[in-house]
């Protein structure tokens, strides 16, 4: 018997969502940790983000085809590092020295060696390692040093950003349509877009009122800003891989593939939400 078209479209339809369950659990692990850790205060906060750092540097080196144990590899997680615990000590105006120059001496290294015996070697592509993944722990590091303010900031954007992930994924799988940017991905369309917008909005607007005193309306608006980000970032991560030809950043994570698949949005949310914070003066709600 010949299958008629709807046969074809159903399967279509369930290669979609066949990678639902394993994303959801995944989900399910991370998230609830991730709240903890931010909930517990900031030394157990602290170690969660250097364990990220050391994951996030560690793909990226390794998509650059070298390693974090030997120089110029090694450039990327130093500097992150090194500037990391200058935050921490809240000594931020020379963590961020340090930062940028992290960038420049790991890029000066890689094209020392890259020119001398190693002319494939990506010196430039190395060194932005540095500043893709330390521009967003500083900001996440910053973020937390508003005390209890810190704290509901902190969830709020980790709320935002993963309401603006699930939506996009559903809406995107659910009703399809024109391609977001389809040189840069064929997955993402303006359906999914629209659908992690709205969702952020109404899980920043309901998470304020729980958080902290502020109008639902404000946070709604600093959750688009967040969400616009967070979609921003997803693109640049997939711009990234088409790069580096890869289709995951590592294997690390079930349904999601590295950690830097799985923060990408966070990645350029942070820094988005470091500026909310500093137009609107440290101690205070970024929907105040």
């Amino acid at each position: 018997m010949t299958p008629g078209p709807a046969q074809p479209a159903a399967a279509s339809k369930a290669k979609n969502w066949r990678d639902l369950r394993k994303r959801a659990l995944s989900a399910l692990v991370l998230g609830p940790a991730a709240l903890l850790c931010v909930w517990l205060g900031a030394n157990v906060y602290t170690l969660l983000l250097a364990a990220g750092a050391a994951i996030l540097t560690w793909e990226w080196v390794r998509l650059c085809g070298l390693r974090t144990a030997k120089l110029p590899g090694a450039g990327v997680p130093v500097a992150v590092f090194l500037a990391g615990a200058l935050a921490v000590a809240e000594l931020a105006p020379i963590a961020w020295l340090v930062l940028v120059a992290g960038f420049l001496l790991t890029w000066a290294w890689a094209e020392r060696l890259r020119g001398r015996d190693r002319p494939e070697q990506p010196a430039l592509r190395l060194a932005l390692g540095v500043l893709y993944i330390g521009v967003a722990f500083l900001c996440l590091i910053e973020l937390r040093h508003e005390n209890e303010a810190g704290r509901a900031n902190l969830i709020f954007l980790l709320l935002v950003v993963w309401a603006s992930d699930i939506g996009a994924y559903l809406a995107g799988r659910a009703f399809g349509g024109p391609l977001l940017w389809p040189q840069v991905s064929p997955a993402k369309t303006w359906s999914g877009a629209m659908g992690g917008l709205l969702l952020a909005m109404a899980v920043g607007g309901f998470a304020a009122v729980q958080l902290a005193p502020g109008s639902p309306l404000r946070a709604a608006a600093a959750a688009a800003v967040l969400a616009v980000a967070t979609q921003s970032g997803d693109l640049l991560e997939s711009a990234i891989k088409r790069h580096f030809k890869v289709k995951d950043t590592s294997s690390l994570i079930p349904g999601h593939g590295g950690l830097l698949d799985r923060l990408d949005g966070l990645l350029a949310a942070a820094p988005a939400a470091m500026i909310l914070a500093l137009l609107i003066g440290y101690g205070g709600a970024l929907w105040r």
